[in-house]
């Protein structure tokens, strides 16, 4: 492919979430001949990919900003919206009617109004898996996770107790009262790192109700491999329809991971899944793990949801027109 224009968030290495955009995009920039990256702001340079940052302090001056960004790059084969369905909504009007293909790239339980207008005028959708996106559309095409595997490295676990770690932001919808009831039923110490931005109440909440738990702030993407090492399982509950890429980091580390989402069913045997409100049976999984590293995960990672078949499978999901 000659040149493909990529609309994403930010760029930035050490962001605790949006971090594993940069990989992504060096995936890209290997496979095409030019590729050129909308974001509203950018910490991280890229060799070989140019950057239009069209940050703005007021909404409608950053989607005017991205509008004229991308009307100077429409001799494209392509563009994709990443994760941010109003950039494909924006997109449209400029590339639909020159025949460029137009993608959207969303993993997440959320349709809101306008994930149902990104839908109508991409060209095309791409997901985690068919059920990652939260509506029913014959436009989804499923290409695994998109993780780095050169990030992360096996270790050998660490010495008992047991020591659990929830990763991801502090929100109702990553159900961490069950895990919580769950680890203190077992006995096992729980560590957690993320953002309470916008949930600063819920986490004090939390802390309150679990004294017991280390819920601490987010943590930068290189400390990622640290947490792994000294863990001996990764718990995961979010609600269905967003599988959480630290999911697919932990398992490429081959550390253990108790997961409830049903996507995960092709990575996770079931023995490492559980029932989403069912702190029992997590607790019991908590008690009897076998806390042993497991290599057939990180296999299953590179194999099905590695940054280069993410690629591959984007740049071939916009090649078809």
């Amino acid at each position: 492919m000659r040149k493909l224009v990529f609309c994403t968030q930010k760029l930035d290495a050490d962001d605790p979430v949006l971090a594993a955009t940069v990989p992504m995009v060096r995936a890209l920039a290997a496979r095409v001949d030019e590729l050129v990256v909308l974001c509203d702001r950018a910490a991280t340079a890229v060799e070989g990919v140019r950057i239009h940052e069209f940050g703005a302090p007021a909404q409608v001056l950053r989607g005017a900003r991205f509008e004229a960004a991308l009307a100077r790059e429409l001799r494209c084969d392509g563009v994709v919206a990443h994760m941010v369905p109003l950039y494909a909504v924006l997109a449209a009007p400029l590339v639909r009617p020159l025949g460029i293909p137009l993608v959207l790239w969303y993993t997440h339980w959320k349709a809101h109004a306008v994930v149902r207008a990104a839908e109508r005028v991409s060209t095309a959708v791409v997901s985690v898996d068919e059920r990652s996106f939260p509506l029913r559309s014959r436009k989804v095409h499923a290409l695994g996770h998109g993780i780095d595997i050169s990030e992360f490295a096996c270790s050998d676990p660490p010495p008992a107790p047991t020591r659990a770690l929830v990763l991801g932001r502090y929100s109702p919808a990553k159900g961490l009262e069950t895990i919580l009831l769950a680890a203190r039923a077992a006995g096992v110490r729980l560590e957690a790192h993320g953002s309470d931005e916008t949930f600063e109440t819920y986490k004090e909440e939390l802390a309150r109700e679990f004294p017991e738990a280390d819920l601490g702030g987010p943590v930068p993407r290189s400390r990622l491999p640290e947490l792994f090492a000294r863990s001996h399982v990764l718990v995961n509950n979010m609600r269905p329809g967003a599988p959480d890429k630290v999911v697919y980091e932990a398992a490429a580390s081959c550390l253990p991971v108790l997961a409830s989402n049903p996507v995960f069913d092709d990575l996770l045997p079931h023995e490492l899944l559980f029932d989403r409100d069912d702190v029992d049976g997590l607790a019991e999984k908590l008690r009897t793990l076998d806390a042993r590293r497991r290599p057939e995960l990180r296999a299953a990672v590179a194999e099905r949801h590695s940054v280069e078949h993410w690629a591959d499978g984007l740049l071939a999901t916009v090649s078809r027109r």
